[in-house]
C-alpha cells in the first residue's frame, strides 16, 4: 500500500515547506490536484507550482489532470518534474493517443474515472496505464465525503486490473480517512490519496500517515 497526501488541503502559501514536511513525515507520493475551471470549477495549480515544490522533495510526484484537453499539458508537466500523470476518460477524445504520449514523455500514465461513470469506459485502456484512478468523491473539492457503494466500485475495478493488467495500482482518490481508507485496500486499492484527513489531523501529518498504514 502506497499514500500519496494530497496538496489540496495543503496551505498553499507554503507548498514547499509542505511538501518536504510530507517527505519527513514518510508519505510514499505526493499528489498534485491540477484543475483547470472547465472541466472541474475550482482553479487550482499547474506546471509552475509542480516545478518549484520539486525543489523541496524528492518523492515521485503524482499529477492528477481534472483539466479538458489535457493533451497540451503532457510536456509541460514533464519538464516540471512530475513521474506519474493521469487523465480523466471523460476529459478527451482520444484517451489512447494520450497515455502513450504520457509514457514516451518518460512518465507513467494513469487513467481516472469519475463516480458516476461506469467501469467499461476503462476497460479499453488498462493494458495502456500504470496507475487507475477511482475516484470516491465528485471532482473539484477536498472535504467530502467518500460516496456510498464506492467500495464496491472498487472490488469491480481489481477485477478487471487482474483481467486485464495485474501490474496496474489502483488510486483511491477522495474521502480518504482511516475508516474510509481501510474499506478501500480490503477493497483492492493499492494507493490511498488522502489530503485533508493528513493535513486536518490533530496531531499532524506524520500520525496521519502511520494511521493510515
Amino acid at each position: 500500500m502506497l499514500i500519496a497526501p494530497s496538496l489540496l488541503s495543503a496551505d498553499f502559501s507554503r507548498l514547499g515547506e509542505e511538501v518536504a514536511a510530507l517527505e519527513q513525515a514518510g508519505a510514499d507520493w505526493v499528489h498534485f490536484d491540477v484543475m483547470d475551471g472547465h472541466f472541474v470549477p475550482p482553479i487550482t495549480m499547474g506546471p509552475r507550482t509542480v516545478e518549484h515544490c520539486r525543489h523541496y522533495a524528492k518523492l515521485p510526484f503524482d499529477v492528477h489532470l481534472m483539466i479538458e484537453n489535457p493533451e497540451r499539458q503532457i510536456d509541460a508537466f514533464r519538464d516540471a518534474g512530475a513521474n506519474t500523470v493521469s487523465i480523466h476518460v471523460e476529459a478527451t477524445r482520444h484517451i489512447h493517443r494520450v497515455l502513450e504520449s504520457i509514457r514516451q514523455a518518460g512518465m507513467r500514465p494513469g487513467v481516472c474515472l469519475n463516480p458516476g461513470s461506469p467501469l467499461v469506459l476503462v476497460e479499453p485502456v488498462l493494458k495502456d496505464a500504470d496507475l487507475l484512478v477511482m475516484m470516491c468523491v465528485n471532482p473539484g473539492w477536498g472535504g467530502q465525503k467518500f460516496i456510498d457503494g464506492s467500495a464496491e466500485r472498487i472490488k469491480a475495478a481489481r477485477a478487471l486490473r487482474d483481467r486485464f493488467n495485474p501490474k496496474l495500482d489502483i488510486e483511491v482518490d477522495g474521502g480518504v480517512n482511516a475508516h474510509t481508507g481501510r474499506q478501500a485496500i480490503q477493497s483492492g486499492a493499492t494507493v490511498l490519496v488522502a489530503g485533508s484527513f493528513v493535513f486536518s489531523h490533530p496531531q499532524g501529518a506524520k500520525a496521519a500517515i502511520q494511521e493510515l498504514r
